[in-house]
Parts: C-alpha cells; structure tokens; sequence
C-alpha cells in the first residue's frame, strides 16, 4: 500500500502563505521579500525562568509576536541540536551525535556531506544573501575553519575554539581570514559588536538576507589555555545583579526522593547545603550573562529599525537546547531527556506572525529550516524530517494536511551524561563518565490539553514514563525498576482481574490500562527512534495506513489492543557511544492493515539522504 504523498503538496500550501504574508502589506500592495534575523543563544533555560530576565525580548519580540511554550530540541546537546536545526532533520539522520570526534564536531558535519547541503546553501540558491556572527560548531577551530571552510555565507565572523567560550578572550575569523583572539575584551560586547557591523552589511547590500547571531552565552566558560571552567562572566553593568536570585525551588530541585530514576541516576547523593550555595552562584552568573544579550537583542532591533526594516523582518530568538541545575539532583548541564533540556525558549515576531500570542502546541528545531525556505517562499525539501510552521493556526503540517497538529516530539541522546560544567570536587553530584545515557524518548502533547506525558527507553532497557498532565516536574517514573521489555507485553495481553482495567495491575492512564497505554507509546517510539522524512512528521500513518489513527487518542481505541500488544519493543542490545543501529534493537513496526489484520513493515533507510531535491520519500507494504 502507497501512502499519499500529501505533505509536500501541504507543505508548499503553507510555505505559499508564508511568503504571501511576506510580500504583500496591510493595503495590499507589493513588498520587498522578507528577512530573518535568527539570535541562536548557548545553553539557555526555559524552564529555570532565564527569558522573565529580558525585558528587552519580552518587549520587542513576545508582545509583538509569538510565544512558543511547547518548542523543542531533539537532543540536548549543542552541536548534535545546531546540526538538525540547519539541516531540518532528526539526529539520527545527521547522524552528528556528539561535540567531539569521532561522533560528533565540526569534522563529522563535514564528513557527512552536511556542508554540502544545508540551509544557507538552498537560500543562497534561492537569491538570498546569508551571514553568520559566533558560534557555528563545536570543534570549529583555528586548525581547521579553513579546511574546509563553513559553505554557504555570503560574510561571516565565526567564534572559533580554543577561545570559544573564554569569556575574556574570545577567538574570532572575519570571513575566514586569519584568527585573532581578544584578550581583556568580554564576549558579550564583542558578540553584540560584531553582529550589529554585519547586520550594517546585510541592511544595506540590497538583497533579502539571513542573518544568523550566535552567541557562546551562557554556556559555561572554558579556558583558552585549556586549564579548567568557570561561570559565564558578565559585562561590567551586570556584574552585580540580581543578588538574590536563585534556581526555582520546584518539585524536582535536589528532591529528597528518586527511587524511580533509572540506575545511574539513583546514585546521584543529595546535595548539601554548600553545594546548593555554590549552584545557586552558577546560576546568578548565567542571568548576568543573559542580561547582557537582552541589551543585545535591543541593539540589533533598534538597529532594523534605523535601516526602516524592522516590520519587514523575522526576529527569532531561541536556544540550542535548555539546561539543569540541582533538578533531579543533576549537576549542572544537559544532556538529559527532562523538560528543562529538551523545552527550551523560542519567540518570533515578523510579518505575517500574531502579535501577543502564547502559542502551546508543539513544535521542534527541525521544523524551522523547511519555515525558513518558506518564509522566502521557496519549496521544501523532501529530505526534511521537519515540517512548516503555520502561524495562522495551532498547526504544523502533516499528512492531515493544514489544521493537523502534531503532538510528539522524537527525543534522542547517545553517550555519557558525564558534564558537570563548573570546576569544583563535587564529582559525585553527577552522573559518572561511564555511566552510559544512551536512551530514545517521545515527548506527547495532545490538542487541547488530552494529554502531556514522556516515554523513555534507556540502553539498559530500563524506562521512564511521566503523566505530565499532573507530574509536570517529572519526578514519579510509572514504569520503575522495568527492565524486561517483554513484560510490557504481557502485561498488555493479561487477563482481566475482575477489577475492570483490562489486565491485572489495576493502574490507569487516559482512561485506559497503563499497559496499553505504553504498548500505544512503544510503537510510536518505534517508528520515531529510526524514522525519514514523513515518517517522523506523521507516524501514525507508519502504524495505520489507512489513515484512521492520527493521535494518541486515536490509538487507544480498544480495537487496537491487541495489534499493540503484538508489536515489537523498543530496545538496545548494548550501550554505545554514539547512533550505532546495529545495537539499538528492531527497526521495524507492524502496520494495521485493512480488515483488521497485521503486515510487518517495510522502512526506509536511517541512513537515506536526499541529494535531489526532488524525489519523495515514501515506505509501502
């Protein structure tokens, strides 16, 4: 059975309006073809409340535009996050699954053929002109940002290791010429000047532009010499404030109680007081360093607006991923599953984008590169795992077509959870360097508030599941201490207790058995953790064809129980590094087929790669 290839037609609809909304004014006449200028910050929170510390972006870009609540990294780590964003595709895809060779860096983007075929590439093609200002990649250094060069920027000025986060001497290349550190100059002022000299250029070149501002902030400090971390330091107007401030004592703050967690995490001691001091110092430092790029952020908007292109012009501001400290008793970093890494900050104001709207269905990083092509109006690329952003409706595009909203989100990681970023002897606050945090996750949120929960499995088959609709913290796993993925299985296909949930455990979720619910979110993961193109914007159509389950609430139709109950689990043979398919157990769903029956799945390959442009993907049966 062939799927119907709706969502590129879908797509094309929407991108269509986008760039319709560009170009036209309120009265209707012609416009010049829109801007963008995306701020891309470092690490930034959403959920420990960094952006009610910019009044600046609250002002400028919340109240005149859109607030994303619900937008989402798939991996919480930079290089891995910044990679997908740029090439519109899930990290498995990319396969850049690291900071540092040989999975991840700025030479595994080039060895995958990423820059060769990537954003700036496909706008330059399309007549745009593209500049960069920061960071680009991890292991983007002065030994190698000539070999080969970033493709695709009409001008840039890279922020380039080994000074790429040392806060007092940053290391820059204008256009990839030689290098030149800045010792004694703060990052955020040379960040903020650099970026309003190339915003100069791109204003006044004549041509639409993208334009890409990358601050390494407040990602932690690092030496340039290479001799330890420190806290992001702050520009001399910020260097005292907010005195006392401290990391939102909620739920999940060095809770008392983690019983629940999956092994490697509860070995992690309660963190005493001295600690708690210590973190909560980390944490004033990290809101100075934001401040200074909300100055930042009213710089280049005063500046839009001085060259009369601010109503003419997308303004975005966002993060790679988000960031912990003391949650869960985590020391402080990323790198984890939780809310606070993967839910991170995102507004958007520009034409054609509602002003003063909080917006709370979910979106992720791999859907603004296909946004981006429409915004310019040019199509999207059937390569994309991602889809276009609708700011008219609560919408991205599926295979519903416009009005369907998707409401997961495909979370993965590889590697060890080992980043404790500040140099103090409190190793064992955090997760050891061999304790492995290889796990895929989907993250649900139904329409209209259904239903909110996160699933896990984790390279030791242990899981993590949260009904986030009333556990919002994260801090009661429903399926602790489950090792034995087949119980989930049986579990599922139990004979009824008399006590009327349908399997003998007595626990309920959305109205149904647990177990069936989580056979519903194994299957989805299933298709999410190796899924291509339309699979991983509409997977239910992966599990039934027929397209008569389109959501979770679908699914859960008695009907399908034991369809669910026989499908295969999600697992691993053994904990590795980095995205190693061999060891991450089956790849392949069952699909419901009409009349009620079962046909195993034909997928298409985790390592397809569209180099057309023109070929679309498809699985049949």
């Amino acid at each position: 059975m062939k799927m119907k290839s709706t969502t590129l037609a879908a797509a094309f609809g929407v991108a269509a309006r986008l760039a319709g909304k560009a170009l036209s004014t309120p009265s209707g006449t012609a416009s010049k073809t829109p801007n963008v200028l995306l701020i891309l910050t470092d690490d930034q929170d959403l959920l420990m409340d960094s952006i009610d510390y910019m009044p600046n972006v609250d002002r400028l870009i919340s109240q005149n535009g859109t607030t994303f609540q619900k937008h989402y990294c798939t991996m919480a780590l930079c290089c891995p996050s910044r990679v997908s964003l740029f090439t519109g595709k899930c990290v498995h895809n990319t396969n850049v699954t690291d900071v540092r060779p040989p999975y991840g860096a700025y030479s595994k983007f080039v060895s995958q053929g990423l820059n060769d075929d990537y954003l700036p590439l496909w706008l330059r093609d399309g007549g745009i002109n593209t500049y960069y200002v920061g960071k680009f990649s991890n292991g983007h250094s002065i030994d190698n940002y000539k070999d080969p060069q970033a493709r695709g920027w009409t001008e840039s000025n890279f922020l380039l290791e080994p000074g790429q986060y040392d806060y007092e001497n940053t290391t820059w290349a204008l256009n990839n010429q030689h290098w030149k550190s800045y010792p004694g100059d703060n990052a955020i002022t040379l960040t903020t000047e650099n970026a309003l000299h190339m915003l100069d250029k791109a204003a006044t070149a004549g041509k639409p532009f993208f334009l890409t501002v990358a601050p390494a902030v407040p990602h932690v400090g690092l030496r340039s010499d290479g001799k330890g971390s420190f806290a992001p330091i702050p520009q001399k107007k910020w260097a005292n404030a907010f005195p006392n401030a401290k990391v939102p004592r909620t739920k999940n703050w060095n809770p008392q109680n983690i019983d629940g967690a999956v092994s490697w995490h509860q070995n992690l001691p309660y963190q005493n007081q001295t600690l708690v001091d210590e973190l909560d110092a980390f944490y004033r430092a990290r809101l100075r360093a934001v401040a200074g790029l909300d100055d930042m952020v009213a710089d280049l908007v005063a500046a839009l607006e001085s060259y009369g292109i601010l109503e003419n012009t997308h303004v975005i501001y966002t993060a790679d991923n988000g960031y912990h400290i003391s949650q869960h008793r985590l020391g402080p970093g990323k790198k984890s599953g939780f809310e606070t890494d993967i839910n991170i900050p995102m507004v958007w104001r520009g034409p054609g984008v509602p002003a003063g709207k909080v917006r709370n269905t979910i979106t992720t990083h791999t859907d603004l590169a296909p946004t981006f092509l429409g915004i310019f109006g040019l199509p999207p690329r059937t390569s994309f795992d991602g889809s276009v952003i609708d700011f008219e409706t609560e919408a991205i595009i599926s295979t519903g077509g416009a009005g369907a909203v998707v409401e997961h989100v495909n979370v993965e990681h590889w590697g060890s959870a080992n980043a404790y970023e500040l140099v103090a002897p409190h190793a064992d606050y955090t997760v050891k360097g061999e304790d492995n945090n290889t796990q895929k996750s989907v993250r649900l949120q139904g329409a209209n508030g259904s239903h909110s929960l996160y699933y896990a499995v984790w390279c030791t088959n242990e899981h993590e599941l949260y009904d986030m609709s009333t556990d919002a913290q994260q801090v009661d796993n429903l399926l602790p201490h489950v090792l034995d993925i087949s119980q989930i299985a049986a579990q599922a296909q139990a004979p009824d207790d008399g006590d009327g949930d349908g399997n003998g455990n007595g626990k309920q979720l959305l109205g149904r058995p647990l177990q069936r619910v989580v056979a519903r979110l194994d299957a989805l993961l299933m298709v999410l953790k190796s899924c291509v193109g339309i699979e991983c914007t509409d997977p239910w159509a992966q599990l039934h064809p027929q397209g008569d389950v389109n959501s979770l609430q679908d699914a859960l139709a008695e009907q399908y129980d034991q369809f669910y109950a026989s499908q295969p689990k999600v697992m691993f043979s053994a904990c590795k590094q980095g995205y190693l398919i061999e060891y991450e157990g089956p790849q392949q769903a069952i699909h419901y087929a009409a009349g009620g029956g079962f046909e195993s799945g034909q997928k298409m390959s985790s390592n397809y790669t569209d180099t057309s442009g023109v070929s679309m993907s498809a699985w049949s049966s």
